[in-house]
C-alpha cells in the first residue's frame, strides 16, 4: 500500500507554493464528466508510456487519483518502477473529493478554458457574431477570416473562406496574411476560447487592424445555420517574408518581459535540466514541419497555441518551469507571455534552436522491466486477429445456446 493523503491535505497542497503533480489516472471518458481544477489526466491504460514527459522529475511530488477503486494504487506500483518515489494516493478517489465539499469539473483542459473566458472578461476582447460576418462576405469587405486552430482541425471543417494560422503562428504571421492595416481580421475556432486569445494575442502584440473573435467559433457557425467547409487546404506560407523581423522581434520581447517571462542562456537551462530539486520542461513551440526537420532532441513538440490553450497535456507538475525554443525569437516569447498570465512559470531559450542545437538535452530515460517482445508481421497480426474473432463467436453462439436450453 502506498502513502495516503486526505482530500483537504491535498487541496492545501495543491496552494502551498511547492511543485506537485495531481494525475487522474482515470480514463479519458470517467475524467471528462468531472475532475479537480488541476487534475492532469493520464488514464492508467496509458500510465508507463505517458508519465516521463508529463513529469520528468522523478523526485516531484505527485498524487494520483481515481474513483477510489484501486486503480491508482496499482499505478503507484508502475510509477515505482520508473524510478519515482514521492508518490501519494487521494484517500477515497474522488468521491471523498466530492464529501469534502470540493468541486468536480467537467471537460477537459479546464484550467485553459477558464482562463480564456477570464481573458475576455478582463480585457473586453472584441468580438462578432456568425451573422455579422456572414453579412461582411456578402458585401465583399475587406477581412480575411484567421482559424486559430492546427491545421488537421482545420481540415476537419472550418469557416468558408477562413485562413488556417494556429493562435502560436499569429504574431510572427500575420502580417504576411493581412498587410494592409485597414483589413479587418477575424479569429475563428471550434467555440470560443482560443478565438478570444488568439484574437487578444493580436490586440496586445499591437496589430493596427480592427481585430474580432468569431462568437462560439465554427459551433456558433452552424448553429446560425450557415454553411461550413470542409477539407479546406488554405493556411499560413511556410517561410515568413515579413521585412520587419526585427521590430517583431522587440515587440515580442516587450510583450514576455511585461508579464513575467524572461530570457535564459543555454548554460542557465542546462544547469537547471541538472538540478533535480526542481522540474524543468524543455518545449519547442514550432510548427510540426520546423520540428520535424530541426528538433532539438530533448526538447518536446508543443506548438504554441495549442501549449496554452491545453497547458496540462505538457505540464503536469504545477510549480514547475518551462524553456521554450523557437528559431526567431517571436513565438516563443508570445507563449511565454500567455503561460505566465496562466500562472506557469516560463521562460525563453535566447538564440533559440541555433544557441540549443550544439548541447545535449536528453535526460537519462526512467524505463521498466519490460519483458523482451517478439516482433509480429502485418500478416501474422491479420492471421491472429481472425482467428480471435471466430473464437469470439463461436463461445458467443455456444453462449446463447446454453442460455435457450
Amino acid at each position: 500500500m502506498s502513502a495516503e493523503v486526505d482530500a483537504p491535505t491535498l487541496k492545501k497542497w495543491l496552494s502551498d507554493g511547492s511543485e506537485i503533480a495531481l494525475i487522474d489516472v482515470r480514463e479519458p471518458g470517467q475524467y471528462g464528466v468531472g475532475h479537480p481544477f488541476f487534475a492532469v489526466p493520464l488514464p492508467y491504460s496509458r500510465f508507463e508510456i505517458g508519465l516521463a514527459a508529463l513529469a520528468p522529475n522523478p523526485g516531484a511530488r505527485m498524487v494520483l487519483c481515481d474513483d477510489g477503486d484501486g486503480v491508482a494504487q496499482r499505478a503507484v506500483g508502475r510509477a515505482a518502477g520508473l524510478g519515482y518515489r514521492n508518490v501519494y494516493v487521494l484517500a477515497g478517489g474522488l468521491s471523498a473529493w466530492r464529501e469534502a465539499s470540493y468541486t468536480l469539473y467537467a471537460g477537459v483542459n479546464v484550467p485553459s478554458k477558464t482562463f480564456g473566458e477570464l481573458v475576455e472578461q478582463k480585457r473586453h476582447t472584441p468580438r462578432i457574431s456568425p451573422q455579422a460576418v456572414a453579412a461582411m462576405q456578402a458585401a465583399k469587405d475587406d477581412f480575411v477570416i484567421i482559424d486559430g486552430r492546427p491545421f488537421a482541425e482545420y481540415r476537419k471543417m472550418n469557416i468558408p473562406c477562413g485562413i488556417c494560422c494556429p493562435n502560436g503562428e499569429l504574431a510572427l504571421r500575420i502580417q504576411d496574411i493581412a498587410p494592409d492595416p485597414k483589413t479587418k481580421i477575424v479569429v475563428n475556432c471550434a467555440g470560443r476560447t482560443r478565438s478570444i486569445i488568439g484574437a487578444q494575442t493580436l490586440i496586445d502584440f499591437g496589430v493596427p487592424n480592427p481585430v474580432y473573435a468569431l462568437e462560439n467559433g465554427t459551433q456558433g457557425w452552424f448553429l446560425a445555420g450557415l454553411e461550413l467547409e470542409h477539407g479546406a487546404g488554405r493556411r499560413y506560407a511556410d517561410v515568413v517574408v515579413s521585412s520587419e523581423m526585427g521590430e517583431l522581434r522587440a515587440r515580442a520581447r516587450r510583450f514576455a518581459t511585461s508579464r513575467g517571462a524572461g530570457f535564459i542562456s543555454a548554460e542557465e537551462a542546462l544547469a537547471w535540466l541538472a538540478d533535480r530539486s526542481r522540474t524543468t520542461y524543455l518545449l519547442d513551440v514550432r510548427t510540426a514541419e520546423e520540428f520535424a526537420r530541426s528538433g532539438v532532441p530533448g526538447f518536446a513538440h508543443a506548438p504554441g497555441g495549442q501549449l496554452v490553450q491545453a497547458t496540462d497535456q505538457w505540464i503536469g507538475v504545477r510549480g514547475a518551469r518551462s524553456v521554450l525554443l523557437d528559431s526567431e525569437q517571436v513565438r516563443a516569447p508570445v507563449t511565454a507571455g500567455w503561460l505566465r498570465q496562466l500562472g506557469h512559470e516560463a521562460w525563453i531559450l535566447g538564440d533559440g534552436v541555433a544557441a540549443a542545437s550544439p548541447h545535449d538535452w536528453r535526460r537519462p530515460a526512467n524505463l521498466l522491466d519490460l519483458p523482451q517482445l517478439t516482433p509480429i508481421s502485418l500478416r501474422e497480426t491479420e492471421r491472429g486477429l481472425r482467428a480471435s474473432t471466430a473464437w469470439q463467436c463461436a463461445a458467443t453462439s455456444g453462449s446463447r445456446r446454453r442460455a435457450t436450453r
